[in-house]
């Protein structure tokens, strides 16, 4: 195991530069690596802690800086202590002006600029809590997306994370025994997934709720067979009303997230081409 040390230093609150870290380190098998996160630093008076912890630690430097003099302090300083620095968004922002034939702005921390998108953030992630796990059923057709599955197929989680990408969100479970509202049924004019999952993984993940709330676990919930009809019966709907599935047995969040916002993109530029 190769131990690291990974300093991230951003002028805002470091978001990107910790997802950009995180991307490229899933890459890697075999390293351990300790971060060191420097997020608002906007002075020199704030860039000194960072140099005295890089000399202390030694590791690779990663930053998002558009202060020129704190870029020029930090590279210098890497320099001198002979560890590499590098400016992550640099080659985007140099695509960028090339493309567009203009100069960045070199604000820091634009990205989180309380502008319109900022809210449609927020009034993404208000409806999607008041429309959880079935609540207000009757206003899902102000939706963007609406998931529907069987229980513990992470509807909530990633009706949150879509929310989070600015798209109203809505679940609702399925319930052996107990249609789905006609609401659902008939809903038009808005993007309808269903979630599903291998039973053996169902199983265990219910296995494991029900244990954690110290809940009877000798029930059809958890029982193989009761599983297998309710997946089989929500792929029978799913089929049966044209709404495209996805298996998240072996998908992140993220993931099932990323698949979902791909097909609403398609959904919205069918649209505007008239194919709908």
């Amino acid at each position: 195991m190769m131990k690291i040390h990974l300093h991230l230093v951003s002028d805002a609150t470091g978001d990107t530069l910790i997802s950009l870290a995180s991307a490229a380190l899933a890459q890697f098998e075999g390293v351990e690596c300790e971060r060191h996160i420097w997020p608002m630093i906007r002075s020199e008076a704030y860039m000194a802690p960072v140099i005295t912890a890089v000399e202390k630690n030694p590791g690779l430097v990663m930053f998002t800086l558009v202060d020129h003099n704190l870029r020029e302090t930090l590279t210098a300083e890497c320099r001198r202590l002979q560890v590499s620095c590098v400016p992550v968004m640099d080659p985007i922002i140099g695509a960028l002006e090339t493309f567009l034939g203009a100069q960045s702005r070199e604000l820091p921390g634009r990205q989180h600029i309380m502008d319109a998108d900022y809210f449609e953030r927020i009034d993404a992630i208000h409806y999607s809590l008041s429309h959880d796990d079935g609540q207000a059923v009757s206003d899902f057709g102000r939706a963007d997306v609406v998931l529907v599955g069987i229980s513990r197929t992470s509807k909530t989680p990633t009706c949150m994370y879509l929310a989070n990408r600015g798209l109203k969100a809505a679940n609702i479970p399925m319930v052996p025994g107990i249609p789905l509202p006609e609401d659902i049924l008939n809903l038009k004019d808005v993007l309808v997934v269903g979630l599903t999952a291998s039973p053996d993984r169902l199983v265990q993940i219910r296995r494991n709720r029900l244990e954690y709330l110290h809940q009877n676990k000798d029930t059809d919930y958890v029982d193989i067979q009761a599983v297998k009809d309710e997946v089989i019966n929500a792929r029978r709907l799913f089929d049966s009303k044209g709404w495209p599935k996805i298996d998240v047995t072996r998908r992140s969040i993220e993931e099932t997230a990323a698949a979902i916002i791909g097909l609403h993109t398609q959904r919205l530029e069918s649209l505007s081409n008239g194919d709908e």
